[in-house]
């Protein structure tokens, strides 16, 4: 004989059925926010963040099958679009594209945002080779001979660049004081102003990307002295580094990288980062950024968290020693 069917108590059968389903929630909760990502920009369209961000997001949608929105917060320099981002719930659905400003900023003007605790890094997705260059016609032939005019003339051998307070800034003060040459930057709102002024002969040197001469460079306008990365690499192997040249431990980068708001979970932001490595690793999207003058890094999770303290520290206190006031 059958015993008949004895079903749980109505209370115990309603608080299985919320576990199950706040289970199904949260699962949905994931699957939405893999569906619909926004990459804030902190800079205008057409500048090579924006580029960057919509390239790498047009090949993560189509790989991932996701909707990718690239969101351009320009202002402050960088400030509103990087503060917007840290303000994001760390849920996944916002990342935060970012360059040397990110790390620059908090020691030139006032932010509300700590670069080191206010996110989590993902990866620095690539770099920009940078050079020191002066005129076709000019008398310097190596770094040597531009630092020791300027030694002997002090202040008269000008050095054109994006500033004040730019990476190339920062770059040329650091090299002053390690050369103990009296260089002179002399800022421009643009790169295409500044390769102008050293075409117009105005100014005696450029420190820039590759790609702000590589045109003329190939044509001969331009010469380059020294690259301003830690190695030699692509395109310019013959070209020697100014850590090469006795300055050690000397390196100026353009780097990009990516981040998501502080306390986003960590198999969010692992996931991002095989995205991310995925899609640089795809034959059109790394042609387009070599194009650009941009080399694939990959350095991602406490390897780029460890990139970024260092690049804080060593921008504060260049900032520091040259007294050097935000416009």
């Amino acid at each position: 004989m059958k015993r008949p069917r004895r079903w749980p108590h109505p209370a115990t059968l309603a608080a299985a059925l919320a576990v199950l389903f706040a289970s199904f929630a949260y699962h949905d909760a994931r699957s939405q926010t893999a569906r619909t990502i926004k990459f804030i920009v902190p800079s205008a369209p057409a500048g090579v963040n924006d580029i960057m961000a919509r390239l790498l997001g047009e090949q993560i949608a189509r790989a991932q099958n996701v909707t990718v929105v690239v969101d351009n917060r320009p202002g402050a320099g960088e400030v509103i679009g990087t503060e917007a981002a840290m303000r994001a719930a760390p849920d996944g659905n916002t990342l935060l594209f970012v360059a040397n400003p990110f790390v620059i900023n908090p020691s030139l003007r006032k932010t509300n945002y700590d670069p080191i605790a206010s996110f989590e890094p993902i990866c620095q997705l690539v770099s920009a080779p940078t050079l020191i260059v002066v005129h076709h016609a000019s008398p310097y032939r190596t770094l040597s001979d531009l630092l020791d005019d300027a030694r002997k003339r002090p202040g008269q051998v000008t050095v054109a660049s994006i500033g004040p307070g730019s990476p190339f800034h920062l770059g040329v003060e650091a090299l002053k004081r390690a050369a103990k040459a009296e260089l002179t930057f002399v800022p421009y709102t643009g790169n295409a102003l500044a390769v102008n002024a050293l075409l117009g002969q105005h100014v005696t040197a450029m420190f820039g990307t590759y790609s702000n001469v590589a045109q003329q460079l190939k044509a001969g306008t331009l010469r380059a002295l020294a690259a301003g990365t830690r190695t030699r690499n692509q395109p310019l192997l013959e070209l020697p580094t100014v850590a090469e040249l006795g300055f050690k431990d000397y390196e100026v980068t353009a780097w990009f990288g990516v981040l998501a708001p502080a306390n986003t979970p960590r198999d969010l932001t692992a996931q991002f980062a095989q995205w991310f490595i995925a899609a640089m690793q795809a034959p059109e999207v790394k042609d387009k950024l070599i194009a650009q003058g941009l080399y694939p890094v990959g350095a991602c999770g406490a390897d780029f968290g460890a990139h970024l303290r260092r690049q804080f520290d060593d921008y504060r206190r260049i900032i520091h020693e040259a007294n050097i006031k935000a416009e």
